[in-house]
């Protein structure tokens, strides 16, 4: 007795649809498993005497699709190697079909032939009953995949197996990522099945409230040009900087380079942080796009000469992200903020290996961008030599330091030193301060903002009570100003 397996395609539910050839296997073979008989042409093949059996108690004993799936596929495996049999299954094998997907593999690992008959899937029948063409464009989700990431409304899109009401409530809280909430939507029942077809046309959310869902439902949203659909995308934004960039487009944005932006992203950077500090999410989400422009066009200008898009960018960002997170993405384990910096910090190191950095040119130090504001540089800078143990005991040495420096510079200044060595003796005492932020586990930018902004309070706090009085800083002396600058100072102490 030979071995085998034949898997046939049920088609879509219309047993006048099903194809000679496979009625023709079906009336010939010795053994018949089909993956459900919850099916519409199973009652005709019953009709006709042809004896199955299904794998519906799988589903039964089994707490997951994937657990189904792969029992199925495997039990048809060990079946077939007692003889030939033919497996059937709804609609076309190849589509939305995991149990073939699988059962090619393990058959293939079994040394056990396998041949895959067509049949119409639940595709064609869409096609005719929904009527569109999907040489427009046309996407084929499962229920489980209806995500912001995936739905494209340029597209024609059909959801599948959608099995009842809970699949479809998932679908529609997947769609309202991005459609409207009154969007309309199709549902399709049975599609081409004479007395059971069903299609019905409602307000997106109405989706789950429908009564009916089984095997052969599916979800259909046509395709849509609204502006108001794809202006959340990625994909519209791209398109929106290639259309600024190009000729025709914005005078100003088609003048910009590298070097005359340069100062933009700063400053947005800046503005960020801005928004950051006094907890604003609505000005955040704007200075976040803001600086997301600036992203944008410096990529833009590389992919107008070849040299990268920002695709290339997000590729290169997903690369290191799962690279540098060995401990979610590899075999590697942190338990806690600590371990997880450790590994970020060896793997960026194997990165450089692989690129070729020789260790004798390679410097504790490298990786502190050179055009960083001063402080914040000088405050990574010692982090990374604290590292390497190059840094004081305790935070007494600290002080002493930044005395010792103070001391400096009054020296300096006391013999007339020119401004050159004053500089360095002020950044010598500078980068003494940064010392005691570290030990203080203080952030000095941090440090140094908040100061600023209780100066720009104070100071306006003395604005306004002498403008109350007629007058102004520049009409005013020292001390009424610092007996304000008390008033204010004693003012916030009290609340």
């Amino acid at each position: 007795m030979g071995t085998g397996i034949t898997v046939v395609g049920l088609g879509s539910g219309d047993p006048d649809q099903l194809t000679l050839g496979i009625w023709k296997v079906l009336q010939g073979a010795s053994r018949i498993y089909v993956r459900t008989k919850e099916h519409p042409v199973m009652n005709r093949i019953a009709g006709e005497g042809i004896a199955f059996e299904s794998f519906d108690s799988v589903y039964e004993n089994n707490g997951s699709f994937s657990d189904v799936y792969e029992t199925i596929a495997r039990r048809l495996v060990e079946l077939a190697a007692s003889g030939e049999l033919v497996y059937a299954v709804p609609g076309h094998p190849m589509v939305a079909e995991k149990t073939v997907l699988l059962l090619r593999e393990y058959a293939e690992e079994a040394g056990i032939p396998l041949k895959v008959l067509g049949g119409e899937s639940f595709l064609d029948q869409a096609f005719v009953r929904l009527g569109f063409d999907p040489i427009e464009g046309f996407q084929l989700l499962d229920s489980s995949d209806v995500t912001v990431e995936s739905i494209r409304p340029s597209l024609h899109t059909l959801i599948g197996q959608v099995y009842d009401s809970l699949t479809a409530s998932e679908v529609k809280l997947g769609l309202m990522e991005v459609y409207p909430d009154d969007h309309p939507v199709i549902v399709g029942h049975a599609l081409g099945v004479e007395g059971e077809e069903r299609i019905l046309r409602v307000p997106l959310y109405e989706l789950d409230r429908l009564e009916g869902y089984g095997n052969l439902s599916l979800v259909y949203i046509p395709k849509a040009d609204d502006e108001s659909l794809t202006i959340g995308s990625f994909a519209r934004l791209h398109e929106i900087v290639g259309i600024l960039r190009s000729p025709g487009g914005c005078p100003w944005d088609m003048e910009q380079t590298h070097a005359s932006i340069r100062k933009n992203l700063i400053e947005e950077t800046y503005e960020v942080l801005e928004t950051i500090d006094d907890d604003d999410p609505d000005h955040m989400r704007e200075e976040l796009g803001d600086l997301l422009l600036q992203i944008m066009l410096h990529s833009r200008m590389e992919e107008e000469v070849g040299t990268f898009t920002v695709y290339d960018v997000i590729r290169g960002l997903n690369e290191k992200l799962i690279f540098r997170h060995p401990h979610v993405f590899g075999d590697r384990a942190a338990g806690s903020a600590d371990e997880a910096l450790k590994n970020w910090d060896a793997m960026k190191a194997e990165e450089k290996k692989r690129k070729g950095a020789s260790a004798p040119e390679a410097s504790l130090l490298d990786g502190v961008p050179r055009d960083l504001p001063a402080l914040m540089k000088a405050y990574k800078l010692q982090k990374k030599a604290a590292k390497a143990g190059f840094d004081w005991e305790k935070i007494e040495d600290v002080f002493a330091k930044i005395e010792e420096e103070l001391g400096e510079l009054r020296e300096a200044l006391a013999e007339g030193a020119d401004s050159e060595s004053l500089k360095l003796e002020l950044g010598d005492l500078l980068f003494s301060a940064v010392n005691a932020s570290r030990f203080l586990d203080a952030d000095p930018e941090e440090a140094l903002s908040l100061v600023n902004d209780k100066f720009r309070r104070r100071f306006r706090y003395i604005e306004d009570r002498l403008r109350e009085q007629g007058s102004s800083p520049q009409g005013s002396t020292l001390e009424e100003m610092d007996a304000l600058w008390n008033e204010a100072k004693g003012a916030e102490q009290t609340k």
